[in-house]
């Protein structure tokens, strides 16, 4: 309870990032116990999972009760909330098919995905009570229909342009794009604690530019390179590029989203304070 001392379950853990508010905890005996939410983080609510596992089926997943281990020992188990259903021997391309129908908002967006290569299984969550927060997505290979490149947001400038022209209309509008807008088109993605443990997200849109630049030239001129890109003195303090990552898959929204309602209204909060 909150009379005992110890200090393990007080502290943040790494899985908080971007879900709990680093800062906005009260003082006292319950300091670290009660946590607030980051701005726009979201509680899923929870959608059946039925179709789900249906569409599985249909997809060739092998179900439980008919699968024999002897047959195929390298396939990939899926877990629906938990329990395991059935067995695929494709699951690259059943991840893909899952996560586009989720960017297509064919199945809800509140749906989490995770894929453990190393353990081979699929985990698919729909129940309710997750913290999930949003993220940019990052294209993973070329699209000729829209003309996105790997490595790239999936927001364009045609995005923007519908943004702005949402100032002229009401929200029940026809036309109104907006957040849902966003969404549908496969632009922001909600990811919960454990889907982000198996995703690789980039903290700017200027940063994941760099990576890509950087990881087009030749390997030479990447270890050339100097430090000072003269930038000014009071530029932000930038991430080391690890060229070693193969792509980023999503990229935050904006750095200052990890703070809560209390914490984001302190002015100049990465600054020291005046004497």
């Amino acid at each position: 309870g909150r009379d005992g001392k110890l200090a393990k379950p007080r502290q943040l853990h790494n899985t908080h990032w971007g879900l709990v508010c680093p800062a906005e905890t009260p003082e006292g005996q319950a300091c670290g116990l009660v946590k607030n939410l980051s701005l726009m983080c979201y509680v899923s609510v929870g959608s059946p999972a039925e179709p789900i596992k249906d569409f599985m089926v249909q997809r060739n997943m092998e179900v439980l009760e008919e699968y024999e281990p002897g047959s195929s020992p390298d396939a990939t188990k899926i877990f629906i909330n938990g329990t395991w259903v059935g067995v695929h021997n494709e699951p690259a391309h059943l991840v893909s098919l899952v996560q586009e129908l989720r960017r297509r908002c064919i199945i809800s967006h509140e749906v989490s995905l995770v894929r453990d290569i190393r353990d081979r299984e699929f985990k698919i969550f729909s129940d309710a009570g997750r913290v999930m927060r949003p993220l940019f997505v990052v294209n993973q290979q070329d699209n000729p229909e829209t003309g996105a490149v790997p490595g790239t947001l999936a927001l364009t400038k045609d995005h923007i342009s519908r943004l702005e022209q949402d100032a002229g209309l009401e929200k029940d509008d026809e036309d109104y794009f907006g957040w849902d807008g966003l969404q549908n088109s496969g632009v922001i993605e909600y990811l919960d604690a454990e889907e982000e443990e198996s995703a690789m997200i980039c903290m700017t849109p200027e940063d994941l530019e760099d990576y890509r630049q950087k990881k087009a030239r030749p390997k030479g001129a990447q270890e050339d390179e100097t430090e000072d890109d003269g930038r000014s003195l009071n530029a932000r303090v930038k991430t080391k590029i690890n060229l070693d990552i193969h792509m980023y898959t999503h990229c935050e929204i904006h750095p200052s989203m990890l703070l809560g309602i209390c914490a984001s209204i302190i002015p100049f909060p990465d600054h020291n304070q005046v004497c």
